[in-house]
């Protein structure tokens, strides 16, 4: 009986992992497992059954959101593009995670944005990392603090190889997160050194050596913070979370772009954006 209570608990502890990073997950497990138990009696075959229905079911799952989350106010961001004046997810991992859904007038805005870049510098790919599940306002998008309604976005910075030649869909971490830019030796650090265990901010130097040698492309992210100051801004985009020392070094202006202080994670290997709220 122990034995059975104990293998409860995992599963319910998977149901709610799986919850937290996918949204639908959750219930694509506990459907695959309530399905194990009742055609299929505990033995070892049968651990390769539920993982069989669940990959099954959670397919089935990701394609029904596709299709009704814009009933519900939410469209996903491509995953594989077609052309460059679509913005598109960085890694196939955000769309098989359901973190690629947006509300339709972000889509919009986005869209623009990725057409004027390839207008600007032709054979430019922009590239979206975290947006928001497909279903409820307020479930949170962990790590993050404010991914909770569709409203908010996160975009990858553009690159360049050695030789200032830029390279397209391309980011320096496999994930596009977690390459941060250095800041000049003279900057004064927003944060305390230790602020504390209450954060978000790590430096993740443990993850430096996944990083590739591209570098920042500061005339192509600086050109997308113009137009987001511009142009996004008169479409209803109410504010960018950029680190103080790139918002300097790529002369990002406008009160829009904000720092994002000291609990919340860092903003130098990627651009936060967000529509105003309702």
């Amino acid at each position: 009986m122990l034995k059975t209570a104990l293998r409860t608990v995992v599963h319910l502890g998977i149901i709610a992992v799986l919850t937290l990073f996918t949204q639908i997950g959750g219930l694509a497990y506990a459907v695959a497992w309530a399905i194990r138990f009742w055609l299929f009696k505990p033995h070892r075959r049968s651990m390769a059954v539920l993982v069989g229905l669940f990959v099954v079911f959670y397919g089935i799952f990701w394609f029904a959101a596709t299709r009704v989350a814009p009933l519900a106010g939410r469209v996903p961001i491509a995953c594989l593009a077609a052309s460059n004046v679509e913005p598109v997810g960085q890694s196939l991992l955000y769309c098989a995670l359901n973190r690629n859904y947006v509300v339709p007038e972000l889509a919009r805005l986005l869209t623009d944005l990725a057409a004027h870049m390839d207008r600007k510098f032709p054979g430019t790919e922009t590239l979206v990392l975290d947006a928001g599940f497909p279903f409820f306002d307020g479930f949170p998008l962990l790590p993050h603090l404010s991914h909770k309604d569709g409203r908010k976005v996160d975009l990858a910075f553009y690159y360049h190889d050695i030789d200032g030649r830029y390279v397209p869909g391309a980011t320096k971490s496999p994930i596009g997160y977690w390459a941060f830019e250095e800041a000049p030796d003279d900057n004064v650090p927003p944060c305390p050194r230790s602020p504390g265990w209450k954060t978000l901010r790590w430096d993740m130097r443990w993850f430096r050596v996944f990083n590739s040698d591209l570098q920042l492309d500061k005339d192509r992210t600086r050109e997308a913070l113009r137009w987001l100051t511009t142009t996004g801004r008169k479409a209803g985009l109410s504010k960018i979370l950029l680190e103080p020392h790139l918002k300097r070094t790529l002369r990002a202006t406008g009160d829009i772009v904000r720092f994002q202080g000291c609990r919340a994670a860092r903003h130098d290997d990627h651009i936060h954006i967000e529509i105003g709220t309702r």
